[in-house]
């Protein structure tokens, strides 16, 4: 039922919803020249950060997608620009050809099905964002993620296992929020 919510509220949204979550992500992060950010290409229910990546390519930031190599493993991010062709990947997924340069992402945009006030998110239940976050996060070098979503995503407290990365920002298409640091609980 939340799925077909979802998927009704996308299609309404559309192109338009994406041109508003990269007005609301650029208007409150102040991102420093030549940033990282790892970005995915939309699949069903999803809220869609093309137009944020081609703007943050436009500005000179190395943008790259996820890429699942190893089930139940981290994701790893390869570069990708505007244009770059997708090749299918695990889950229904697209993602940049395998000879792509990998890259190591300071900003960190997760798709996702639903999130509370608290930065808590309900993925997809595979753990792989989980897993990346908190293995990028144990390099000792920051990173931040931000969920992308569509505000009516919302609507349920998710459930919070002790292996869970939290959000440090939510875009919708309404606003960007911070939850403050959120590495770990």
């Amino acid at each position: 039922f939340l799925g077909d919510l979802l998927d009704e509220a996308s299609a309404r949204l559309g192109a338009s919803a994406s041109a508003s979550i990269a007005a609301h992500f650029l208007a409150a992060m102040r991102l420093p020249p030549a940033s990282g950010v790892a970005g995915y290409a939309a699949i069903g229910s999803e809220a869609d950060p093309a137009e944020l990546l081609r703007q943050l390519d436009a500005a000179g930031h190395v943008c790259s997608l996820p890429a699942v190599e190893m089930r139940h493993a981290p994701l790893v991010f390869r570069r990708w620009r505007p244009g770059d062709p997708l090749e299918p990947g695990d889950h229904g997924t697209r993602a940049p050809a395998r000879g792509a340069p990998i890259c190591r992402p300071d900003i960190v945009l997760v798709p996702l099905l639903a999130f509370d006030a608290a930065g808590r998110r309900l993925g997809y239940g595979g753990g792989y964002y989980d897993r990346t976050l908190a293995a990028l996060r144990a390099d000792g070098r920051p990173v931040a993620a931000v969920g992308v979503a569509f505000s009516g995503h919302n609507p349920v407290q998710p459930p919070e296992d002790e292996f869970d990365e939290r959000l440090d920002w939510i875009v919708t298409e309404k606003e960007a929020r911070r939850f403050g640091a959120a590495s770990g609980r």
